[in-house]
């Protein structure tokens, strides 16, 4: 990560980071003098006059100062998408700290007898989002499993007469929030979050269209290994130019999968992703394998704590009672909050939520993020009136928050002893991920001053952020503070992106 150079300490009382000009007259634009009159009309314009013209357009912009640059529905609460993140991992950051880092614990019940363990092996979770994934932050999977495996050597065990248990008891087994669509549950992106994770909750399957339309698509499962799903696959091959149509539908409540929809007949073959609803279980499954190719021989195979692959209710141990022989620790979290908001990364957003409610109430529920996150919000002097907090990631379609809630978090954030790395987790538009083509068609001194997250659904688009002055003083008081948010837009995502991009340069340009 490029070092930003930030000086943000202390620029705001907490007083002072709740609010922010408050004039809304009823959806016109308003800034703060004549010199942003003209930027007034040109909003007006690209708002009424566009293809914004029959959509809920939502903007404010401001100054770290407090000055009002622009005005219009800023008070609108509006469907966020994944600005949503902002709010999760700034959050995080401000209460759980820069370094804080997940555990994964091993620990056994039982005793060891002539180098013999006469119970269980847990595999004890502690949230880690990382755990078994390909991000490039990540330990290698292979690496994990040597550090595990030379924790059972050292503690002198050569073998295991019992389970491999997936302990997945860090947070609740409910991985997904309640208002999540059913045709998202299956998709990498709705994958849902655990209290022991694995391989980012996914299920790759390696995708080949059929040599004409209507012909059965060749499916082959890929990583994680899976021998005890049953996938079901009544997807078939379509026409030329109808793209990529396939959805997984799959759930925690059995061992099933099926894939629907159509794959076209033009399409290169493909690794499609799926949700993995048993992580624990896979995890455990994986690890014994590994150590029976160890030389490590494992007498029940593995086991997680749910219903379905369930341990035994009479061999079940509190995690108290188990003995720890080691644990690895995950990279820092504003490492991993770097990735969430690069690549909108909805997994790593709602396991960061859920341990913020950890914290905060003591279990990783749902409903105890929310908690979390209005008490953090409290603490920064941001008044959580008005807005509806769902989930972390913006998924859910019953999030609502409003351009001015978003500004005044943002600029609460400038306070925090965290204000540098979380500035620094957000991509510039032309960064490598999910803004590596935004607007390309502006100067490259430009966009490199804008910091922004966006936010995109059928219909939604939001951008929301900073934007640092061009004569390079960072220092807080010339910092735009932005959200720009569009719902229900019945154009093209390219037409949305375009006409919001202007939008974002008028506000960028405005205080040179």
């Amino acid at each position: 990560m490029r070092t930003r150079g930030f000086v943000m300490a202390a620029i705001l009382s907490a007083a002072a980071v709740a609010g922010h000009a408050k004039d809304n007259d009823g959806g016109r634009a308003s800034g703060s003098g004549q010199g942003h009159m003209m930027l007034e009309r040109q909003i007006l314009e690209e708002v009424t006059e566009g293809c914004l013209r029959n959509a809920v357009v939502g903007m404010f912009a401001m100054t770290a100062a407090g000055d009002t640059i622009v005005d219009y529905n800023s008070s609108v609460a509006m469907v966020p998408a994944s600005n949503m993140k902002l709010v999760t991992t700034g959050c995080a950051l401000h209460s759980l700290g820069q370094d804080y880092r997940y555990k994964t614990a091993l620990g056994y019940s039982g005793k060891i007898r002539d180098s013999i363990l006469e119970g269980d092996l847990y595999i004890i979770g502690g949230a880690d989002p990382t755990l078994g994934a390909e991000d490039s932050i990540a330990t290698p999977l292979a690496q994990t499993f040597r550090q595990w495996r030379q924790f059972i050597a050292d503690a002198g065990i050569s073998r295991i007469n019992g389970y491999i248990v997936g302990d997945d008891r860090f947070f609740d087994r409910v991985m997904e929030e309640e208002t999540w669509l059913w045709n998202d549950l299956g998709t990498y992106y709705g994958t849902g979050t655990s209290g022991l994770s694995f391989y980012e909750n996914r299920q790759d399957f390696r995708v080949r269209a059929g040599d004409r339309p209507e012909e059965p698509i060749q499916i082959e499962p890929g990583f994680p290994y899976a021998p005890w799903m049953e996938y079901r696959y009544s997807c078939t091959t379509g026409p030329a130019g109808t793209g990529n149509k396939l959805y997984y539908y799959t759930s925690g409540l059995a061992p099933v999968g099926e894939m629907r929809g159509t794959f076209a007949v033009d399409r290169a073959p493909k690794t499609e992703e799926g949700s993995n609803k048993f992580p624990a279980y896979t995890c455990a499954w994986h690890f014994a394998k590994y150590l029976r190719e160890c030389g490590v021989a494992c007498g029940m195979g593995a086991a997680d704590l749910g219903e379905t692959f369930g341990l035994p209710l009479e061999r079940v141990c509190s995690r108290d009672s188990l003995t720890i022989i080691g644990a690895v620790s995950s990279p820092e979290l504003r490492r991993i909050i770097f990735e969430t908001n690069h690549e909108s990364n909805n997994f790593y957003a709602e396991t960061i939520f859920r341990t913020l409610g950890r914290k905060y109430c003591g279990t990783g529920t749902y409903e105890d993020g929310r908690t979390a996150v209005n008490t953090v919000l409290r603490q920064l002097g941001v008044a959580d009136g008005g807005v509806r907090i769902r989930d972390g990631s913006g998924l859910s379609r019953q999030n609502y928050i409003s351009p001015g809630f978003l500004c005044g978090f943002l600029r609460a954030m400038l306070g925090s002893p965290a204000a540098d790395s979380f500035i620094g987790s957000l991509p510039s538009p032309g960064d490598n991920g999910t803004l590596e083509y935004m607007m390309s068609g502006y100067p490259a001194a430009t966009r490199s001053r804008i910091y922004v997250k966006s936010g995109s659904m059928d219909g939604t688009l939001c951008y929301s952020g900073y934007v640092m002055p061009q004569n390079g003083d960072n220092t807080g008081d010339n910092v735009i503070i932005f959200s720009i948010m569009t719902n229900n837009c019945t154009a093209t995502p390219y037409r949305m992106r375009k006409s919001l991009e202007r939008l974002l340069w008028l506000v960028a340009t405005e205080i040179r």
